[in-house]
């Protein structure tokens, strides 16, 4: 399913371990590094041209490749009751139409209430949406994307799913600062990423969250 690109799909499943960078506000920055290689995969730059010469312009977040090329740009769309966020292909151009959208599933939802996920067809093309569910808690590092089924007959299907990082060695549950992103065989690594940030500015890090809750109600459509 390349959706950012088809060399961002992997015919295995692609495991990321993702740091988060700076603790000022949510969603400061990201980075992500291959575990099978250890190399840097992706990262992501939420200050922007605004507040010091970043990839993204003020109040855009970027998802960068591990050279700095710029693959996704999400923004808040305003107003908003949902909490609405666009994410764009590239660098977003003025006039450029969105890829996805994403929001809370009802105003109401909080921080655990999971999103839901457009994929938005091109222009000039008659086809609905393709629809996605985050189902679990992010704050709890503790959910998976579902992606509706595509034609009759066809069951929803986990294509990624975000949990804590354990060190084996010393069996310990490592803090939410630092987590597993593990990416389905044909999914598409750069658009599970671009979701992380997402998720991480519609629901924040609550510290009242109970860390130790890893129990997710999934949803089916």
């Amino acid at each position: 399913m390349a959706i950012v690109g088809a060399e961002y799909c992997d015919s295995e499943e692609r495991v990321l371990t993702v740091r988060k960078t700076s603790h000022f506000s949510p969603g400061d920055g990201f980075a992500a590094y291959d575990a099978r290689t250890g190399g840097l995969a992706f990262r992501a730059d939420t200050y922007g041209r605004g507040h010091g010469g970043g990839a993204a312009s003020a109040g855009e977040l970027a998802l960068l490749g591990p050279a700095g090329e710029p693959l996704l740009t999400v923004r808040r769309r305003r107003p908003s009751l949902h909490h609405r966020w666009e994410g764009f292909l590239g660098a977003r151009s003025d006039g450029q139409k969105a890829l996805f959208s994403a929001r809370r599933p009802s105003i109401l939802g909080g921080a655990a209430a999971g999103a839901v996920i457009e994929l938005l067809p091109p222009p000039a093309a008659a086809a609905a949406p393709e629809l996605l569910r985050v189902d679990g808690s992010f704050p709890r590092r503790c959910c998976r994307v579902v992606a509706a089924p595509r034609a009759e007959g066809e069951k929803a299907k986990v294509v990624a799913e975000i949990r804590r990082k354990v060190d084996e060695g010393a069996r310990v549950v490592m803090g939410r600062d630092v987590f597993v992103l593990r990416v389905s065989p044909g999914f598409d690594a750069a658009f599970a990423m671009g979701i992380v940030l997402v998720l991480d500015q519609i629901a924040g890090d609550e510290a009242s969250v109970d860390a130790g809750a890893d129990v997710i109600d999934a949803k089916i459509w």
